[in-house]
Protein backbone atom coordinates (compact mmCIF):
# COMPACT_ATOMS: atom_id res chain seq x y z
CA UNK A 1 0.00 0.00 0.00
CA UNK A 2 2.91 2.32 -0.60
CA UNK A 3 2.73 5.55 -2.56
CA UNK A 4 4.14 3.74 -5.61
CA UNK A 5 1.70 0.82 -5.49
CA UNK A 6 -0.98 0.75 -8.17
CA UNK A 7 -4.46 1.15 -6.65
CA UNK A 8 -5.51 -1.98 -8.52
CA UNK A 9 -2.77 -4.12 -6.93
CA UNK A 10 -3.92 -3.62 -3.35
CA UNK A 11 -7.19 -4.48 -1.61
CA UNK A 12 -10.45 -3.42 -3.26
CA UNK A 13 -11.37 -1.69 -0.02
CA UNK A 14 -8.87 -0.85 2.72
CA UNK A 15 -9.94 -2.25 6.08
CA UNK A 16 -8.45 -2.19 9.57
CA UNK A 17 -6.66 -5.48 9.05
CA UNK A 18 -5.04 -4.19 5.87
CA UNK A 19 -3.46 -1.36 7.87
CA UNK A 20 -2.06 -3.86 10.38
CA UNK A 21 -0.81 -6.10 7.59
CA UNK A 22 0.92 -3.16 5.91
CA UNK A 23 2.87 -2.44 9.10
CA UNK A 24 3.82 -6.10 9.42
CA UNK A 25 5.13 -6.16 5.85
CA UNK A 26 6.90 -2.82 6.15
CA UNK A 27 4.67 -1.24 3.50
CA UNK A 28 4.09 2.48 3.93
CA UNK A 29 0.57 3.83 4.39
CA UNK A 30 -0.29 7.00 2.44
CA UNK A 31 -2.85 9.34 4.01
CA UNK A 32 -4.29 12.66 2.82
CA UNK A 33 -6.98 14.90 4.20
CA UNK A 34 -10.14 15.41 2.16
CA UNK A 35 -13.18 17.55 2.87
CA UNK A 36 -15.41 17.03 -0.18
CA UNK A 37 -16.36 14.47 -2.81
CA UNK A 38 -14.28 16.04 -5.60
CA UNK A 39 -10.91 15.82 -3.86
CA UNK A 40 -11.84 12.49 -2.23
CA UNK A 41 -12.48 10.99 -5.67
CA UNK A 42 -9.14 12.25 -6.98
CA UNK A 43 -7.09 11.09 -3.99
CA UNK A 44 -8.87 7.75 -3.84
CA UNK A 45 -8.10 7.11 -7.51
CA UNK A 46 -4.45 8.04 -6.85
CA UNK A 47 -4.14 5.11 -4.46
CA UNK A 48 -4.32 6.93 -1.12
CA UNK A 49 -4.83 4.29 1.58
CA UNK A 50 -6.63 6.48 4.10
CA UNK A 51 -8.62 9.69 3.73
CA UNK A 52 -8.80 11.83 6.84
CA UNK A 53 -11.71 14.22 7.14
CA UNK A 54 -9.78 16.43 9.53
CA UNK A 55 -11.02 19.15 11.79
CA UNK A 56 -8.36 21.09 9.90
CA UNK A 57 -11.37 21.90 7.73
CA UNK A 58 -11.78 24.80 10.15
CA UNK A 59 -8.62 26.67 9.24
CA UNK A 60 -8.16 25.20 5.75
CA UNK A 61 -11.67 25.61 4.36
CA UNK A 62 -13.76 27.66 6.78
CA UNK A 63 -11.38 30.53 7.46
CA UNK A 64 -10.87 29.97 11.19
CA UNK A 65 -7.51 30.61 12.83
CA UNK A 66 -7.54 27.15 14.45
CA UNK A 67 -9.50 23.91 14.66
CA UNK A 68 -11.15 24.87 17.96
CA UNK A 69 -14.39 26.37 16.56
CA UNK A 70 -15.22 23.32 14.42
CA UNK A 71 -18.41 21.49 15.39
CA UNK A 72 -19.77 18.00 14.83
CA UNK A 73 -22.50 19.52 12.66
CA UNK A 74 -19.80 20.90 10.36
CA UNK A 75 -17.85 17.65 10.23
CA UNK A 76 -20.76 15.41 9.28
CA UNK A 77 -21.61 16.80 5.80
CA UNK A 78 -17.94 16.84 4.83
CA UNK A 79 -17.39 13.30 6.07
CA UNK A 80 -20.54 12.07 4.35
CA UNK A 81 -19.32 13.49 1.03
CA UNK A 82 -15.88 11.91 1.38
CA UNK A 83 -17.28 8.53 2.42
CA UNK A 84 -19.65 8.51 -0.54
CA UNK A 85 -16.84 9.29 -2.96
CA UNK A 86 -14.20 6.90 -1.62
CA UNK A 87 -14.25 3.52 -3.33
CA UNK A 88 -11.06 2.10 -1.81
CA UNK A 89 -9.58 4.29 0.92
CA UNK A 90 -10.27 3.85 4.63
CA UNK A 91 -12.18 6.99 5.67
CA UNK A 92 -11.51 8.45 9.12
CA UNK A 93 -13.30 11.44 10.66
CA UNK A 94 -11.92 13.74 13.35
CA UNK A 95 -14.02 14.19 16.47
CA UNK A 96 -13.80 17.96 16.99
CA UNK A 97 -12.88 19.77 20.19
CA UNK A 98 -15.59 19.57 22.83
CA UNK A 99 -17.23 16.45 21.45
CA UNK A 100 -15.46 13.74 23.47
CA UNK A 101 -13.37 15.24 26.29
CA UNK A 102 -16.11 14.99 28.94
CA UNK A 103 -15.75 11.23 29.07
CA UNK A 104 -16.54 7.88 27.44
CA UNK A 105 -20.29 8.47 27.25
CA UNK A 106 -19.95 11.77 25.40
CA UNK A 107 -17.34 10.27 23.09
CA UNK A 108 -19.56 7.28 22.35
CA UNK A 109 -22.61 9.41 21.62
CA UNK A 110 -20.61 11.62 19.26
CA UNK A 111 -18.88 8.77 17.49
CA UNK A 112 -22.07 6.75 17.04
CA UNK A 113 -23.77 9.76 15.47
CA UNK A 114 -20.81 10.41 13.17
CA UNK A 115 -20.56 6.74 12.25
CA UNK A 116 -24.28 6.39 11.46
CA UNK A 117 -24.69 9.67 9.59
CA UNK A 118 -21.54 9.62 7.45
CA UNK A 119 -20.72 6.04 6.48
CA UNK A 120 -17.10 6.57 7.54
CA UNK A 121 -14.86 3.68 8.54
CA UNK A 122 -13.43 5.14 11.75
CA UNK A 123 -12.93 8.22 13.89
CA UNK A 124 -9.88 10.03 15.22
CA UNK A 125 -9.41 11.75 18.54
CA UNK A 126 -6.53 13.47 20.25
CA UNK A 127 -4.78 12.54 23.49
CA UNK A 128 -2.92 9.63 25.01
CA UNK A 129 -3.62 8.07 28.39
CA UNK A 130 -6.18 10.79 29.14
CA UNK A 131 -8.26 9.60 26.18
CA UNK A 132 -7.80 5.87 26.75
CA UNK A 133 -11.22 5.40 28.35
CA UNK A 134 -12.89 7.07 25.39
CA UNK A 135 -10.94 4.92 22.93
CA UNK A 136 -11.90 1.78 24.82
CA UNK A 137 -15.59 2.73 24.86
CA UNK A 138 -15.62 3.34 21.12
CA UNK A 139 -13.66 0.18 20.38
CA UNK A 140 -16.02 -1.89 22.51
CA UNK A 141 -18.90 -0.44 20.47
CA UNK A 142 -17.26 -1.59 17.24
CA UNK A 143 -15.96 1.79 16.08
CA UNK A 144 -12.33 1.84 14.89
CA UNK A 145 -10.32 4.64 16.48
CA UNK A 146 -7.17 6.39 15.28
CA UNK A 147 -5.35 8.17 18.12
CA UNK A 148 -3.30 11.37 17.81
CA UNK A 149 -0.19 12.16 19.86
CA UNK A 150 2.62 14.71 19.86
CA UNK A 151 1.44 18.14 18.85
CA UNK A 152 -2.33 18.01 19.17
CA UNK A 153 -3.93 21.08 17.54
CA UNK A 154 -7.01 21.00 19.77
CA UNK A 155 -4.67 21.65 22.72
CA UNK A 156 -2.67 24.37 21.00
CA UNK A 157 -3.41 26.94 23.71
CA UNK A 158 -2.07 24.62 26.40
CA UNK A 159 0.96 23.63 24.31
CA UNK A 160 1.85 27.20 23.34
CA UNK A 161 1.06 26.81 19.66
CA UNK A 162 2.58 24.49 17.05
CA UNK A 163 5.71 23.19 18.75
CA UNK A 164 7.72 19.99 18.48
CA UNK A 165 6.73 17.55 21.22
CA UNK A 166 8.81 14.75 22.75
CA UNK A 167 12.08 16.57 23.39
CA UNK A 168 13.85 15.62 26.60
CA UNK A 169 13.92 12.27 28.37
CA UNK A 170 10.78 12.87 30.43
CA UNK A 171 8.79 14.01 27.40
CA UNK A 172 9.94 10.98 25.42
CA UNK A 173 8.86 8.61 28.16
CA UNK A 174 5.46 10.30 28.46
CA UNK A 175 4.94 10.08 24.72
CA UNK A 176 5.93 6.41 24.67
CA UNK A 177 3.59 5.70 27.58
CA UNK A 178 0.77 7.50 25.79
CA UNK A 179 1.38 5.46 22.64
CA UNK A 180 1.22 2.25 24.64
CA UNK A 181 -1.92 3.44 26.41
CA UNK A 182 -3.84 4.12 23.20
CA UNK A 183 -2.76 0.78 21.75
CA UNK A 184 -3.86 -1.02 24.90
CA UNK A 185 -7.19 0.81 24.71
CA UNK A 186 -7.80 -0.57 21.23
CA UNK A 187 -6.70 2.16 18.80
CA UNK A 188 -6.09 0.79 15.31
CA UNK A 189 -3.44 3.40 14.44
CA UNK A 190 -1.85 6.51 15.91
CA UNK A 191 -0.90 9.82 14.33
CA UNK A 192 2.42 11.29 15.53
CA UNK A 193 2.58 15.02 14.82
CA UNK A 194 5.70 17.20 15.13
CA UNK A 195 7.76 14.60 16.97
CA UNK A 196 11.56 14.23 16.62
CA UNK A 197 12.56 11.60 14.08
CA UNK A 198 14.31 9.31 16.55
CA UNK A 199 11.42 9.47 19.01
CA UNK A 200 8.89 8.61 16.30
CA UNK A 201 11.11 5.71 15.21
CA UNK A 202 11.21 4.39 18.77
CA UNK A 203 7.44 4.59 19.16
CA UNK A 204 6.97 2.89 15.81
CA UNK A 205 9.10 0.02 17.08
CA UNK A 206 7.40 -0.42 20.45
CA UNK A 207 3.76 -0.34 19.36
CA UNK A 208 2.06 -2.97 17.25
CA UNK A 209 -0.34 -0.56 15.54
CA UNK A 210 0.63 1.60 12.55
CA UNK A 211 2.11 5.03 13.25
CA UNK A 212 1.15 7.79 10.83
CA UNK A 213 3.62 10.66 10.84
CA UNK A 214 3.16 14.32 10.09
CA UNK A 215 6.36 16.18 10.78
CA UNK A 216 7.67 13.04 12.50
CA UNK A 217 10.36 11.84 10.11
CA UNK A 218 10.58 8.93 7.66
CA UNK A 219 10.46 5.98 10.04
CA UNK A 220 6.73 6.00 10.79
CA UNK A 221 4.57 3.32 9.19
CA UNK A 222 2.82 5.95 7.11
CA UNK A 223 2.57 9.65 6.39
CA UNK A 224 -0.27 12.16 6.32
CA UNK A 225 -0.42 15.65 4.88
CA UNK A 226 -3.14 18.26 4.65
CA UNK A 227 -3.97 18.21 0.96
CA UNK A 228 -3.77 21.96 0.47
CA UNK A 229 -0.19 21.87 1.76
CA UNK A 230 0.67 18.90 -0.43
CA UNK A 231 -0.77 20.56 -3.53
CA UNK A 232 0.64 24.05 -2.91
CA UNK A 233 -2.72 25.75 -2.71
CA UNK A 234 -1.54 28.61 -0.49
CA UNK A 235 1.54 30.81 -0.34
CA UNK A 236 2.68 29.26 2.96
CA UNK A 237 3.01 25.67 4.08
CA UNK A 238 4.59 24.15 7.21
CA UNK A 239 8.21 23.07 7.16
CA UNK A 240 7.33 19.38 7.26
CA UNK A 241 5.07 19.55 4.18
CA UNK A 242 6.54 18.99 0.73
CA UNK A 243 4.72 20.91 -2.01
CA UNK A 244 4.14 18.40 -4.82
CA UNK A 245 2.53 21.02 -7.06
CA UNK A 246 1.66 24.71 -7.13
CA UNK A 247 -2.05 24.36 -7.77
CA UNK A 248 -2.91 27.62 -6.05
CA UNK A 249 -1.13 29.69 -8.68
CA UNK A 250 -2.50 27.51 -11.48
CA UNK A 251 -6.04 28.01 -10.21
CA UNK A 252 -5.52 31.74 -9.84
CA UNK A 253 -4.27 32.02 -13.42
CA UNK A 254 -7.27 30.07 -14.67
CA UNK A 255 -9.61 32.40 -12.77
CA UNK A 256 -7.78 35.45 -14.13
CA UNK A 257 -8.18 34.16 -17.69
CA UNK A 258 -11.88 33.54 -17.08
CA UNK A 259 -12.43 37.02 -15.65
CA UNK A 260 -10.57 38.63 -18.55
CA UNK A 261 -12.62 36.75 -21.17
CA UNK A 262 -15.89 37.62 -19.46
CA UNK A 263 -14.87 41.28 -19.31
CA UNK A 264 -13.88 41.44 -23.00
CA UNK A 265 -16.90 39.37 -24.11
CA UNK A 266 -14.78 36.61 -25.66
CA UNK A 267 -16.51 34.07 -23.42
CA UNK A 268 -18.88 32.49 -24.11
CA UNK A 269 -18.18 32.05 -27.82
CA UNK A 270 -20.14 30.03 -30.38
CA UNK A 271 -18.55 26.78 -29.24
CA UNK A 272 -19.93 27.27 -25.75
CA UNK A 273 -23.37 28.55 -26.74
CA UNK A 274 -26.59 26.98 -28.08
CA UNK A 275 -28.51 27.70 -31.29
CA UNK A 276 -32.19 27.14 -32.03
Amino acid sequence: MSAHTSPTSGPKRVRVHHLAEAKARGEKIAVLTAYDAVTATIFDAAGTDMLLVGDSIGNVMHGHASTIPVTVDEMIPAARAVARAAQRAFVVVDLPFGSYEAGPQQALETAVRVFKETGADGVKLEGGARSAAQIRALTDAGIPVVAHLGYTPQSENLLGGPRVQGRGDDAVERLAADAQAVEDAGAVAVVLEMVPTDVAARITEIVHIPTIGIGAGPHCDGQVLVWTDMAGMTSWSPRFARRYAELGSVLQRAAEDYVAEVKDSSFPDAEHSFEK
